[in-house]
């Protein structure tokens, strides 16, 4: 059985970006509000030390830390590390790193160390790495890429290593950038050996983007989740739903309603903080875990820039809907239903503007009704007869909507949904 298959609950992460946050010792406000709003795993980007470029993602040194998350008059570096990660441990919060081993900074320390672990061109110089992206080709020209196919004993050896590192320190999670562009001996041995030594760490799968069957690759390697795509989701194409069965079976996965990849949802939204809400809710009952970025129980509009960010870029907060995130939070923790990828299912209701699915528990003990609101500037209401196959036969029906009972009519007939609304009802089979 996977450490995700043995937990009682899937993570709710919090993902700290590192250049808002601050030096190390000043992250304690972050992570406390964190762990107050039920989270129970923290994300950090990469803390090394970066090349020239200044990119969190463009590591020179991955055994230095950033000298922008220093407190220069504080102790050493290391000590005020190993100080977040207690500070964080005694919240009760697990923390994740980045492990980001499919390039480096082109000034890093393996180049000259190591110079035969690189890709190469035909002129025999070190490859950028490159991606393609709306028809263009992006190229990071402060990027190497690693050649993962060769020198497995040195190589994989030295990976392996760091991230056993990282671990003796009190890391418990890693999220594997890139993942699907490495080999898959390499993670199965990586993930082997710090599992022998840590067997409850925990690894993510970063694969947006891959084609479907590197997923199911990965899958194979002995990753605990995934990311899944449903930050994206309108809520009537049908990709979403057939990508969930696909891999739900497969690996567990992870949604999140924004990312430090993606524009801040409240910016998308144009400040529709009832369409924020919701789309946290749903991301955070959808799937086994749930991940969201710092700012975004504020409303933060600016994008995070993994070279420019400051702490000086903290925003005034448009709204603060933390009591409501906790809330979902401790909904998700609360059911068993909310913690795996178990079966999903459209319902139909008579109102193409009101969403509808059912979510079972793997073995089918629980069930949730989920319904929501597409429409974000008014009520809707829809027929609650459509729902009376879903509802019957049930031993117990709760009511579990983070923000207010559905609303019906007198003769219970119909319900009534307001703009941007979500409403969970739990039921217990027979």
């Amino acid at each position: 059985m996977s450490t995700s298959e043995s937990r009682r609950t899937g993570p709710r992460i919090y993902n700290l970006f590192p250049l808002l946050a601050g030096t190390f010792p000043h992250w304690k406000e972050h992570l406390e509000r964190a762990r107050g709003m039920e989270f129970d795993w923290v994300f950090i980007n990469p803390f090394h030390k970066s090349g020239y470029s200044g990119s969190l993602y463009s590591i020179a040194d991955y055994y230095e830390f950033d000298p922008r998350l220093i407190e220069s008059a504080a102790q050493p570096p290391e000590s005020q590390f190993r100080q977040m990660l207690d500070t964080a441990q005694g919240l009760g919060l697990s923390v994740i790193m980045d492990l980001v081993i499919n390039h480096t900074a082109f000034d890093s320390t393996l180049l000259e160390q190591h110079p035969s672990w690189y890709k190469r061109g035909r002129d025999g110089q070190p490859v950028h790495p490159s991606a393609r992206e709306d028809n263009r080709v992006i190229t990071w020209g402060d990027l190497f890429e690693i050649d993962n196919s060769k020198d497995h004993d040195g190589l994989w050896n030295y990976w392996t290593a760091l991230a056993k590192h990282y671990a003796g320190m009190g890391i418990r999670g890693f999220r594997c950038d890139a993942a699907y562009k490495l080999p898959s001996e390499l993670w199965r041995t990586l993930i082997a050996s710090v599992k022998r030594a840590r067997p409850d760490a925990i690894f993510l799968a970063e694969s947006l983007g891959c084609p479907f069957a590197e997923t199911v690759r990965l899958a194979g390697c002995g990753f605990d989740f995934i990311f899944n795509s449903s930050k994206w989701w309108d809520f009537v194409a049908p990709w979403c739903l057939e990508q969930y069965r696909q891999t739900s079976t497969l690996v567990p996965s992870i949604s999140f309603p924004e990312s430090h990849d993606t524009n801040r949802l409240a910016d998308d939204l144009q400040g529709d903080r009832e369409a924020v809400k919701m789309r946290y809710a749903f991301a955070a009952l959808f799937s086994t875990g749930v991940m969201m970025p710092i700012g975004f129980e504020y409303g933060f509009s600016r994008r995070l820039n993994v070279v420019e960010t400051r702490p000086e870029d903290w925003e005034k907060p448009k709204w603060d809907i933390s009591d409501y995130i906790k809330r979902v939070n401790r909904l998700k923790a609360s059911r068993r239903v909310f913690n795996a990828e178990g079966p999903i299912e459209a319902v139909t209701v008579d109102n193409p503007r009101i969403f509808a699915f059912v979510k079972w528990s793997l073995d089918r003990r629980e069930r949730a009704l989920v319904i929501i609101n597409k429409d974000a500037r008014q009520q809707q209401s829809f027929r609650l007869q459509s729902l009376g196959q879903v509802l019957g036969g049930a031993a117990r029906v709760e009511d579990l909507s983070p923000e207010g009972s559905l609303q019906h009519s007198t003769d219970f007939q119909n319900a009534f949904v307001k703009p941007s609304g979500f409403h969970v009802v739990w039921l217990e089979a027979s």
